[in-house]
């Protein structure tokens, strides 16, 4: 988050230097250091910021680097915290970006089978997210093939549902991976998939997955109850 975005918050909500300020528990002369770039928005302010200016999740600072793979309660957790009907009833203490969630779970090895139903979730009630920032990630972790499957799921669960213009979205922004689509063969965050269980999906999986070289049977008719 920089000034600009912190400008355009107080703005929107139409207050005053002084009146977010305030809400803000900073001065007024910090504040405008802030809106003009003289001093950098801190992490421990953002929070404040996301929470005064009910800001969407969206507006989440994004971050790339992690120290250790998450693990599974982490994606429940966050999955939770961000609304996602299945585990509501967890919640996160972190507060991430969807962008950067999904992130995170396509570079993942091997997913609980209901964190990766859950993954269409994310472009699906988030499409407005960093399309950008989340496609140059992907590519750099040759994730760029999860990437497009996980949005065309999301896609087909939003043309069945008749929201066309969210299905178009969404299938622009796979189409936006076309060129950069890998041809090695890959899973859908399930590297542990046995011999067995890998010759079985190369000819039972869907044509899309075909498509984009992953070994995955996950269709939209499957998420029903995910949605």
């Amino acid at each position: 988050m920089n000034g600009s975005d912190l400008k355009t918050a107080r703005t929107t909500s139409n207050w005053t230097q002084a009146e977010a300020a305030s809400r803000l528990g900073v001065t007024q002369a910090y504040l405008s250091m802030l809106e003009r770039g003289s001093r950098p928005v801190s992490d421990d302010l953002v929070p404040t910021v996301l929470r005064v200016f009910s800001l969407p999740p969206t507006a989440r600072p994004l971050q790339t680097t992690k120290s250790a793979a998450p693990g599974e309660e982490f994606f429940k957790a966050s999955l939770g915290e961000l609304g996602y009907p299945g585990f509501a009833y967890l919640k996160s203490r972190r507060l991430l970006n969807p962008a950067e969630l999904l992130l995170l779970a396509l570079d993942s090895e091997d997913l609980d089978a209901r964190v990766t139903e859950a993954l269409p979730w994310l472009p699906f009630h988030f499409p407005n997210l960093d399309w950008a920032w989340l496609v140059a990630e992907s590519k750099l972790k040759d994730r760029q093939n999860r990437l497009a499957y996980v949005t065309l799921l999301a896609s087909d669960v939003a043309q069945s549902r008749s929201e066309v213009k969210l299905a178009g979205a969404l299938q622009s922004h796979v189409a936006g991976l076309e060129r950069s689509r890998l041809a090695n063969e890959d899973t859908l965050a399930k590297q542990s998939l046995s011999q067995a269980e890998r010759k079985w999906l190369r000819t039972h999986r869907p044509a899309n997955a075909v498509h984009w070289n992953l070994l995955t049977d996950l269709k939209a008719e499957d998420l029903q109850h995910v949605f």
